[in-house]
């Protein structure tokens, strides 16, 4: 178990580059422990090397594709047997710019693989420890196409849509019990993400585009300020208030006896 002094052990996925390289830095500098997963373990070793190096915090780099099943379990055991571990970020996942008629059906799998599969059994690993210990952090980033899935590709929308919904229904079940959950939703942000998406960044209005460093901080600000879903970008947080309670307010009439009476059926 971890000391009363620090807050454990982290351990974050795709955390060789952009936002996952950035939470890494972030975490350490908080007191955490590291344990980095990501694909490309010369990135990870460099990274766990040079955090270490920076901070004196123990740092550890685990390589693994989690769209490959033996990699995957690898991790969920790591987070089942390690009691150190105090804090999950799931970061690792892909995007589409394309619409699914230009879009390669294979890549798409492999993006709710990762996107989706893979945050979900390390959420369901890392969960009952958590529990037993009454203390734990979940943050999962999700992304702003989740509340507009007119934006890039739909498949892409629907993951990080689902990320949104898991992470709301996760809070419901271990509110009172010592966890935090978060959802962290970022607009465009200045990482790899959008070379992998054969979108480059740069073609986007400077505007929109936020750095990985700020978004990271904020999100991070967002969680130390009690927030479940985090918008880094939406100035006004009274925007997203008004529309979680007008989704909330259809709650009372999505499911009834008789179908609604606009469609003429039941009499």
């Amino acid at each position: 178990m971890p000391s009363n002094s620090t807050p454990g052990t982290a351990l974050i996925t795709g955390a060789s580059t952009g936002i996952g390289a950035i939470y890494a830095h972030r975490l350490a500098q908080r007191g955490y422990a590291l344990i980095l997963v990501a694909r490309d373990q010369q990135r990870l070793v460099s990274l766990t090397k040079e955090i270490a190096a920076k901070t004196g915090r123990k740092t550890e780099a685990l390589a693994a594709d989690l769209t490959i099943k033996a990699d995957l379990k690898r991790i969920e055991e790591r987070l089942r047997s390690d009691s150190s571990i105090t804090a999950l970020v799931n970061n690792a996942g892909f995007g589409g710019a394309a619409k699914l008629i230009d879009s390669n059906i294979d890549e798409m799998e492999n993006m709710i693989q990762l996107n989706v599969t893979a945050l979900t059994r390390l959420t369901s690993a890392v969960l009952p420890g958590f529990l037993g210990r009454s203390k734990g952090l979940i943050i999962n980033i999700a992304s702003i196409v989740a509340l507009s899935p007119e934006l890039l590709n739909g498949v892409y929308s629907g993951t990080k849509a689902f990320v949104v919904n898991l992470t709301q229904s996760l809070h419901n079940e271990v509110k009172g019990k010592g966890i935090r959950v978060q959802a962290v939703l970022p607009g465009a942000t200045r990482t790899p993400f959008w070379d992998r998406a054969k979108l480059p960044v740069d073609n986007l209005p400077e505007r929109n585009v936020m750095t990985a460093e700020e978004m990271v901080d904020a999100s991070l600000a967002g969680l130390d300020q009690g927030e479940l879903i985090t918008i880094p970008s939406l100035p006004d947080l009274a925007d997203w208030n008004k529309f979680e309670a007008a989704r909330k307010a259809l709650g009372p009439n999505l499911t009834h006896k008789h179908s609604a009476a606009r469609y003429g059926i039941h009499a």
